[in-house]
């Protein structure tokens, strides 16, 4: 048992020293956030607005395949935010021309068993290396940094309301815990709302959702997860529009209430 714990131990400390590893390598750079172009290649393919998909990453000639999960997107404000594979990331992002600098950079601190620690720390040492030069061909973009190595990325398509698992963003205050998955063939949604799980019926129609009252658990949690269900649950009172930007869900209450949820497949 002993033994078991120590391992466990272990993974949990590396995995958060390569957590700390962006904001370490970041910190070099702090150029500013605003101006500039936002695209790849004289104003044809845009850098900013796109949820780039990381297929690979080369080091020292070596390419390692990127794990499933790891993305990089831009906004035109000059955030960036993505995920290693594991780990998820924010940070600054500088567009100028045919170069990217992305900087101030602060990562999560979790374990993956299934996701190797040299891909997740080759990943971010490039992206955080200094300015790197953006190319791009149709779909797909490649950044280069200053010593030669490089990330592949490929632009990614809208997911499909049905069948994704859609994590909730925001509200914040979940954990990740908050999700939903509606289902065509049903006509229903099912999921977690922060601490109970729900089940309701759903009916899509012309970019409007009409969800029927959720079933619920009856579990009391933490307040942070209760104020994130609270939250939630005002969505089941009346109709919604939705919209997907790539991977992201987007619903919009009457009142005006707005809720992200991210494709988690």
């Amino acid at each position: 048992m002993y033994r078991q714990k120590d391992k466990q131990k272990q993974r949990m400390t590396v995995a958060a020293a390569a957590a700390f590893l962006l904001p370490l390598t970041a910190a070099c750079g702090s150029e500013r956030a605003d101006g500039g172009s936002t695209s790849a290649d004289a104003g044809k393919t845009p850098v900013t607005g796109v949820r780039w998909k990381v297929d690979s990453v080369t080091v020292d000639g070596t390419t390692h395949r990127a794990p499933e999960r790891a993305h990089l997107r831009i906004d035109a404000g000059g955030r960036a935010e993505g995920s290693l594979g594991c780990n998820r990331f924010t940070a600054r992002a500088a567009v100028d021309g045919g170069h990217l600098r992305l900087s101030d950079a602060t990562a999560t601190e979790m374990a993956c068993d299934d996701i190797p620690l040299a891909v997740e720390e080759a990943l971010s040492r490039t992206l955080t290396a200094g300015p790197l030069t953006t190319g791009a061909d149709g779909d797909r973009l490649t950044l280069t940094a200053p010593g030669g190595d490089t990330v592949q990325l490929s632009r990614q398509r809208d997911a499909s309301l049905y069948g994704t698992k859609w994590t909730v963003t925001e509200p914040g205050g979940g954990s990740g815990r908050a999700h939903l998955t509606f289902d065509d063939a049903k006509n229903s949604v099912s999921g977690h709302l922060g601490c109970n799980s729900a089940r309701a019926e759903a009916t899509v129609r012309d970019g409007h959702i009409t969800l029927g009252a959720p079933v619920t658990t009856r579990m009391m949690c933490e307040d942070s997860l209760m104020d994130t269900e609270k939250r939630l649950l005002k969505l089941f009172e009346a109709p919604l529009s939705y919209r997907i930007d790539q991977q992201t869900l987007i619903l919009t209450s009457e009142n005006g209430q707005t809720v992200r949820a991210v494709a988690d497949r």
